[in-house]
C-alpha cells in the first residue's frame, strides 16, 4: 500500500529537492509514497492572487489568509482523508517514534505556513494536530515539512536497501546509535576497535549497545530518564559506571 503526502505551500519547487535526491527519490519511484502539492495562491479570488494581509491589531509582518487556505484544503480533502498536520513552532516535538506512527498512516496533509502564520480560525476548524521539528523559528514550514516526510519516507516497507537500518537508528530504542566503522582497519593511528574484528556476533552487538547507553548519558541523558532498562543494559551500566570511577 502506498501513502500519500499531499502539502500545502506556496512555494511547491521547495519540495523537489525531495523527489530528485537520495531516500525520498527512492521511496516516491518505487511507488512506496507519493507526493503531491497544493498552492494556496490558486485558490484566490482576486486579481492580485493575494494570499496574506496584515494582522488585526497590529504589530509586525503578515497573516495568511482563511478564505484561500479553505479553498485549498478543500480540494485536498478531495483527494486525501488523512489528518491534516500544520508544521508549527507551537506544535508537539518531532520525534522517532511521532515518525514512525504516522509513516504507518495511509495518507496525510501537511500545511505549511508562512510571514506570521496562519489565521487561526483555519488552525482551530480545519487542523488535525500541529508538529515542530524543535524549538527555533524557520521563515516557513516547508523545510519542516521535508524533515518530516524524510522522517517517514525511510521508514516505509521496502525504502531502505537494509530492513534493519531503520530499527537500529538513533532513537529507534531510546538511545543515541553506537558509533560506526569502516575501512581501512588503521586510519591516521585510529585504530577499529578490535571486537568488531573478531566476528563475534554476540560480543559485538554487546559492545554496540554499551557504547549506545554511554553516548546517550554523555549527550542525552534525559532520554535515559524516561527510559526503562533490561537486565543487560542494567549490567552494562553498571560497568560503565565502574569504568568511569576507575579513571
Amino acid at each position: 500500500m502506498s501513502m500519500r503526502i499531499d502539502v500545502i505551500t506556496l512555494f511547491p519547487e521547495m519540495l523537489d529537492t525531495l523527489r530528485d535526491h537520495g531516500v525520498s527519490r527512492i521511496a516516491l519511484e518505487r511507488g512506496a509514497a507519493s507526493l503531491s502539492c497544493y498552492n494556496p495562491r490558486d485558490f484566490t479570488d482576486d486579481a492580485y492572487r493575494s494570499v496574506d494581509d496584515r494582522p488585526y491589531g497590529g504589530g509586525p509582518g503578515m497573516v495568511m489568509l482563511p478564505g484561500p487556505l479553505d479553498r485549498c484544503i478543500d480540494a485536498l480533502r478531495e483527494q486525501n482523508d488523512g489528518p491534516l498536520i500544520y508544521l508549527s513552532p507551537q506544535g508537539e516535538t518531532l520525534d522517532q517514534g511521532l515518525a514512525a506512527e504516522l509513516a504507518a498512516l495511509p495518507a496525510i496533509g501537511l500545511l505549511c505556513g508562512r510571514y506570521e502564520g496562519v489565521d487561526e480560525r483555519i488552525v482551530s476548524t480545519r487542523v488535525d494536530r500541529e508538529i515542530s521539528i524543535g524549538d527555533y523559528v524557520l521563515a516557513g514550514g516547508e523545510l519542516a515539512a521535508m524533515v518530516l516526510i524524510e522522517c517517514m519516507l525511510r521508514l516505509l516497507p521496502g525504502v531502505l536497501g537494509n530492513a534493519d537500518s531503520a530499527a537500529q537508528d538513533s532513537f529507534s530504542h531510546g538511545l543515541l546509535d553506537h558509533p560506526h566503522y569502516t575501512r581501512p582497519e588503521n586510519y591516521r593511528g585510529m585504530a577499529v576497535p578490535p571486537v568488531l574484528l573478531g566476528g563475534n556476533h554476540a560480543e559485538i552487538a554487546r559492545w554496540r549497545l554499551k557504547q549506545a547507553l554511554a553516548r546517550t548519558r554523555a549527550r542525552r541523558p534525559d532520554l535515559l530518564a524516561r527510559r526503562p532498562f533490561d537486565e543487560l543494559e542494567q549490567e552494562l551500566l553498571k560497568a560503565l559506571d565502574l569504568e568511569q570511577n576507575d579513571e
